[in-house]
């Protein structure tokens, strides 16, 4: 049985910021952004929107009556929770209409969880053939105002099907997880914002890719030249350079040279929105799908990572016909609206947080389908406009 990913969507916030203007608002070469760190645009979050608004929003583009009926299982991984006991996937639910018997649940290991999502739902699907599971990768990466990881904020979801005979890439057995116990990034309970080791956890990446890499080699025999593209979860893009150049090194044969043309595909759209944690590798693979030329039969590399922490090599191979199930990110992000910096600031004070009071937001001048409305009595409130 052939099992894997079936359709993707990607959301992400009407709002965003020129990091130049950023670099200039604080002092700092802007070349430090847009070359040493890979970022140009940035995702900005409004109070009325969090995991479960951009969620829904990911996942309503992917949904149609017939393919709602088969849906069993929705699994949100993010690191962004909005509740230390009930699963956003339950707000999700209720707002995209599905149907009450509905397995919902919330996973948690920093950025890697949505690909540990993927996988159960690989399981689930072998056991039930008929049911397809909805995966949700959501997260607001905050790092706060005027501090080193302020460059490496975004916001995002990407919603994916789970399926039996998938349209865009069926998962190969063979997987790889690694995961130790290290403290490059965390974001304690009483917490909005994280607390990294920015250098560390780099080095930390490149070496569980080449751990997961190298292991994931033994096992199948498969070499580079196997490979037409490897995806990297992405922070900030020039993390998948350095993880994919500390296994290249000086090669600069034919096949080195296509690897680092696609990883450049799959940098494209990260660029634009900044970090989306749990979404990010999964962004980049679909900025490589919509943005180079690759053929059905092709098998793409996955590299997972959550601080942490814990790495995941994975592969698939990619379906006739990929790119009609996915949709045109680079369409949709053209009409976005910039904010400056006093506004992204704004934006960025005005988050509902840790906030136990009531509030109301205004909802009027937000555009998307699914807003937070505000808090009442200590619920959230949600609406589908």
């Amino acid at each position: 049985m052939r099992i894997g990913i079936d359709k993707m969507a990607f959301a992400t916030t009407n709002d965003y910021l020129d990091l130049v203007e950023l670099a200039k608002e604080r002092g700092v070469d802007p070349n430090k952004f847009t070359i040493g760190i890979g970022q140009d645009l940035q995702a900005v979050v409004p109070p009325t929107q969090d995991i479960v608004t951009l969620g829904a929003t990911a996942a309503k583009k992917l949904l149609t009556p017939e393919l709602e009926k088969n849906i069993s299982t929705v699994i949100v991984s993010t690191e962004s929770g909005i509740d230390n006991s009930k699963a956003s996937a339950i707000y999700i639910k209720h707002l995209l209409g599905l149907s009450d018997f509905t397995r919902t649940v919330e996973m948690k290991e920093a950025c890697y969880s949505a690909t540990a999502a993927i996988q159960f739902a690989k399981g689930v699907v072998a056991l039930n053939p008929q049911e397809t599971v909805l995966v949700i990768a959501a997260d607001i990466a905050r790092y706060g105002l005027n501090t080193p990881g302020e460059v490496t904020q975004g916001a995002g979801a990407v919603a994916m099907l789970i399926s039996q005979n998938p349209h865009i890439l069926t998962l190969e057995d063979t997987t790889v997880a690694y995961s130790k116990d290290i403290m490059d990034f965390w974001r304690p309970l009483y917490a909005t914002e994280a607390l990294v080791d920015g250098k560390y956890s780099t080095n930390v990446y490149i070496e569980f890719f080449l751990q997961t890499f190298t292991r994931y080699q033994q096992l199948t025999g498969r070499e580079l030249a196997d490979f037409a593209a490897l995806t990297f979860h992405m922070p900030f893009t020039k993390m998948g350079k350095k993880g994919l150049e500390g296994l290249l090194k000086d090669r600069n044969d034919e096949v080195a040279q296509r690897l680092r043309t696609q990883l450049t595909a799959s940098q494209l759209f990260s660029r634009q929105v900044g970090n989306l944690y749990t979404g990010s590798l999964y962004l980049s693979l679909m900025s490589l799908l919509q943005n180079s030329d690759l053929r059905a039969g092709s098998r793409i590399g996955l590299f997972s990572y959550g601080s942490g922490a814990e790495g995941e090599f994975y592969t698939g191979i990619l379906e006739d016909g990929y790119e009609h199930y996915m949709n045109n990110i680079q369409e949709e992000l053209k009409h976005r609206h910039q904010v400056s910096v006093a506004e992204y600031e704004k934006l960025f004070n005005g988050q509902l947080g840790m906030n136990d009071g009531d509030i109301e937001f205004d909802v009027t001048n937000d555009p998307l389908p699914f807003v937070l409305k505000g808090q009442k009595d200590h619920q959230r409130i949600y609406e589908a406009k």
